[in-house]
């Protein structure tokens, strides 16, 4: 099938958001940058040309593919910027009412041909849809994280989405160089559904006593060949965030196994989120 995607519209800025927008970028794609806060986009724009100045730095791309790349991305103020798109990706809080909200005005302001895609780990796409007039044009897109290192996209259809935008969403994640999984949209997807609740059942470990923070990781590393300890990468993915998708889990599913732990929320009510604020169930330099 034929790509007609060009240009990217980017919601979001955080690390998701920022990733895919160097991914974009790096494959060829216009992407225009937002977030709610200008500055903050701005900001990601300078660190997304750090991460390429390091890349050239390590001969992984040339000077000129660094500043053709930089070039592409635009950090825009308003949503109206987005308007003229021919996607847009949406990459902010784990938040069905926000997702929600944001939608709703993506698909006033948006060209009726504009495809819309959500980065969610776990949300319903059928309900984040539903919030359009265009539910055959809404698809998932979840990228792993960090985005730019991490080969997988999975893909998500609602109920309503068309085979074309769905064969789009895939033409895209694969020039971005990424391997695309079709995952069924029920609680958590594939991934989630899996990565979380083990997630969870280490900090139950850890709540329960049955080994230490430093034990678990090292268990599960060394046990089971796992790049990352689970608690470690809680603390990367961000506590508040396996919280939500826990809940999504625990309220979509109904089963008493996806129930978040108690540890786990006292962490977020502490805020302790993990790495990106500086301290989780690890502490982390500023």
């Amino acid at each position: 099938m034929t790509l007609s995607i060009q240009k990217i519209g980017i919601l979001g800025a955080g690390q998701m958001g920022a990733g895919i927008a160097q991914t974009g970028a790096q494959s060829g794609f216009q992407i225009l940058l937002l977030d709610q806060n200008w500055d903050f986009a701005a900001k990601s724009r300078e660190k997304i040309a750090a991460q390429l100045k390091k890349l050239v730095e390590k001969d992984k791309i040339s000077s000129t593919q660094e500043k053709e790349t930089i070039e592409r991305i635009q950090v825009v103020a308003s949503v109206q910027d987005l308007a003229k798109t021919d996607l847009v990706i949406e990459a902010v809080s784990e938040k069905p009412e926000i997702k929600f909200a944001l939608f709703k005005t993506l698909d006033e302001v948006c060209s009726p041909e504009t495809l819309l895609a959500s980065n969610t780990s776990s949300i319903s796409i059928t309900a984040i849809a539903a919030q359009t007039r265009r539910p055959e044009k809404v698809a998932g897109m979840h990228f792993m994280n960090p985005v730019p290192v991490m080969k997988l996209v999975e893909g998500i259809r609602g109920l309503q989405t068309s085979d074309t935008t769905f064969s789009q969403i895939r033409a895209v994640s694969e020039k971005m160089g990424k391997t695309f999984v079709e995952a069924k949209d029920q609680p958590g997807f594939a991934v989630n559904r899996i990565l979380m609740p083990m997630i969870n059942e280490a900090v139950t470990a850890l709540h329960e006593g049955v080994a230490s923070i430093e034990d678990i990781d090292t268990a599960m590393k060394l046990g089971t060949n796992q790049p990352m300890g689970p608690l470690t990468l809680a603390d990367f993915i961000g506590l508040d965030t396996c919280l939500a998708i826990m809940e999504v889990l625990h309220q979509g599913l109904g089963d008493s196994k996806y129930r978040p732990c108690p540890l786990l929320r006292q962490y977020v009510a502490a805020g302790w989120l993990g790495k990106k604020t500086g301290r989780g169930f690890y502490r982390y330099d500023a």
